[in-house]
């Protein structure tokens, strides 16, 4: 299969692994991905996850037409992840190049993009008569509004790193070389906190985006099952031990 992971300092690093083809995603690719996903969420061994491509032309340059046009993904949606709203712990998309179609919405389904400044996005999918089905028509007004959204989506144009930075869809444009180096600190700066409370963090932002508004979100928060689990943690009162003994916390993900 076309996909390679390794797991390093609680960092699962995810690779798609077809660089001729521009990373772009086979059906059984998809399913792929699905596993690689579900192992993430159950292994306590990882606590961030990035995403990248092989070579340095792409990150995904979307579906593999040659493999067939279809809207039937796994259970976690495209590429095992557009559809997959319970995983808790962070995704990273370390964009290196081409990011368009499905690969575009690949990295808008992650947490955070950290892109080389050669990279590009874009939605081309009206040009060849589909649309974009692994969540681009959905994720993109909502991250980053919508007349900057419908600008990408009705017009098929590619946006360069730096543009989609401007945007707000990147977190970080750095030179090539620097890619690498940059998303490990990303990570670092991740693994630095509780695992309990970088879950419940990721778990109650999302579920207040779908309240009515911001009043009734922060109402509504103390009864998510994840801010319940953050309050009866034994890394909550460890975070609190820690910094009346002025010690390093010892965190244990419970």
């Amino acid at each position: 299969m076309a996909i390679k992971t390794h797991l390093e300092k609680q960092i699962l690093w995810v690779t798609l692994d077809r660089p001729k083809s521009l990373n772009a995603l086979t059906s059984d690719m998809h399913q792929g991905l699905q596993e690689v996903f579900d192992d993430y969420a159950a292994n306590t061994d990882a606590r961030v996850c990035v995403v990248t491509g092989a070579g340095d032309k792409a990150f995904c340059a979307g579906s593999d037409l040659k493999d067939g046009l279809s809207g039937s993904y796994p259970p976690g949606g495209y590429a095992g992840l557009s559809d997959r709203f319970d995983l808790g712990k962070p995704v990273i998309a370390m964009v290196n190049g081409f990011a368009l179609g499905g690969g575009f919405e690949l990295a808008l389904s992650c947490d955070l993009i950290i892109a080389s400044d050669t990279a590009s996005f874009g939605l081309p999918e009206p040009l060849v008569g589909a649309v974009a089905l692994g969540g681009g028509m959905h994720r993109l007004p909502r991250q980053i509004g919508l007349k900057n959204a419908m600008g990408l989506l009705l017009t098929s144009r590619h946006v360069s790193a730096a543009e989609g930075y401007r945007m707000g869809f990147v977190n970080e444009v750095v030179a090539p070389d620097d890619l690498r180096a940059t998303t490990e600190r990303w990570c670092a700066d991740i693994l630095k906190g509780s695992p309990i409370s970088i879950e419940t963090t990721k778990a109650v932002a999302m579920k207040g985006l779908d309240e009515a508004d911001l009043a009734t979100a922060l109402k509504a928060q103390a009864d998510y099952d994840s801010f319940k689990r953050w309050q009866q943690a034994e890394d909550t009162m460890e975070g609190i031990n820690a910094f009346v003994e002025k010690r390093k916390p010892e965190w244990k993900g419970r």
